[in-house]
């Protein structure tokens, strides 16, 4: 018989529904996404450690569980939200269903509830903290006010420390033309994937790996990865790429790579008022007004005022909210984009910017000038926008002093 479930939201509201997965209570940031399938990229990615996923998509786990499509050796999450879940998945690759999933890695899950009008609850009052229990607190002698201010006090710290790998990995491509250093702040496996198809050898490294380990390996280029958490908490992970930077080695950040770098240049991140997460959203590009739909997850920004022109190029902003997505410094080999051009689950429009980094490091044999030459000739037939055209020389060439 399937048990009963309760969502407790610390504004006091309560939504009842079925149990699945495991059996335990679990406090979290309730976030939603609007990804119509990839359930099981969102499932493993340790972006969402510390939160419970609401999955605005009615119909989840239709194709079943498969593993190689993981995108960690294990799920981000701490709790799992659907309307309602397939018990008779039809996928010839699939291994089992969402429910002995989430039993097997201990994450209780609710289905059942209108999730529509949670949804509009967090658009209209933004992220907020939740519980998940078989437990009706109403019936109980638990004492709900007690339970609702434990809910309030709930904070994700020490997320990237939690998630990072502990020990340096290698992983040698077929064709091994570069060498490439990934910091894994939570890092997804397709980074890593696509690195590899792309011919470059990758070093995944902890998160607090300094800039001597790096210089000792002596990379062509270094890859900083998506994560969980608030971007500022992380100062040692900051001072240290502050020093990275200063190798002059190639540098592309993804998702809290992006943040990281930019507090690293001095700029300031701010929390979203329920953050992008999905595989629908899009982004324009500045430089060529061109727009690409993009796979995001993330509720922390840039904040577009604190970015200093003489730094930083805005590179993308986000089509809805007029949000930064993406910057390119103008004294360094290095560029960022919160989207992930990695995608999975998500569309390949923006893949071509892992190309882009290939170019980077195609050059800096030649010194940075060399990778100045690289990124202007990338851009060199693109038309710049009436209000960035302050960011192009008379030829169209983009301006960057490195």
């Amino acid at each position: 018989m399937t048990k009963k479930a309760c969502l407790i939201l610390e504004n006091g509201m309560i939504f009842e529904g079925l149990h699945f997965g495991a059996e335990r209570e679990v406090t979290g940031e309730l976030v939603f996404t609007t990804g119509m399938t990839g359930y099981l990229e969102t499932l493993t990615d340790k972006s969402y450690h510390g939160q419970i996923i609401l999955q605005t998509f009615p119909l989840i786990g239709n194709y079943g569980v498969i593993p190689p499509d993981f995108e960690s050796d294990s799920p981000g999450a701490c709790g799992y939200i659907v309307k309602s879940w397939c018990r008779d998945p039809s996928n010839f690759r699939s291994e089992g269903n969402l429910d002995t999933f989430l039993l097997s890695a201990k994450i209780p899950g609710i289905y059942g509830i209108d999730t529509r009008a949670l949804t509009k609850i967090i658009r209209v009052s933004g992220v907020m903290n939740g519980a998940i229990t078989c437990t009706d607190p109403r019936r109980s002698g638990a004492g709900l006010p007690t339970l609702i201010e434990n809910i309030k006090s709930y904070r994700i710290t020490g997320a990237v420390a939690a998630v990072s790998t502990r020990e340096t990995k290698f992983y040698k491509s077929d064709q091994s033309n570069y060498r490439v250093v990934l910091f894994d702040f939570g890092s997804k496996h397709n980074i890593r994937r696509v690195l590899l198809q792309k011919g470059c050898d990758v070093i995944v490294v902890p998160h607090d790996f300094d800039a001597g380990g790096i210089r000792e390996l002596s990379p062509d280029g270094i890859m900083l990865s998506n994560g969980p958490g608030d971007p500022a908490e992380n100062i040692g992970i900051i001072s240290n790429l502050r020093s990275i930077i200063q190798l002059g080695i190639p540098i592309f950040g993804i998702c809290l790579g992006h943040q990281l770098l930019a507090l690293a240049a001095g700029f300031s991140t701010q929390k979203m008022k329920y953050g992008h997460r999905g595989a629908n959203q899009p982004v324009k590009d500045l430089l060529t007004g061109k727009v690409y739909i993009t796979s995001q997850n993330h509720g922390y920004t840039v904040v577009t005022e604190t970015i200093a022109a003489e730094t930083a190029i805005r590179y993308f902003e986000n089509v809805y909210d007029k949000t930064c997505e993406g910057l390119i410094y103008r004294d360094y080999p290095v560029f960022s984009v919160q989207f992930h051009p990695e995608a999975c689950a998500g569309p390949l429009d923006t893949e071509f910017l892992f190309d882009r980094f290939i170019q980077y490091m195609q050059s800096a044999s030649a010194g940075s000038a060399g990778c100045a030459r690289s990124l202007v000739s990338t851009i060199s037939a693109l038309r710049p926008e009436p209000d960035h055209a302050e960011n192009f020389d008379s030829s169209g060439g983009l301006r960057i002093c490195l």
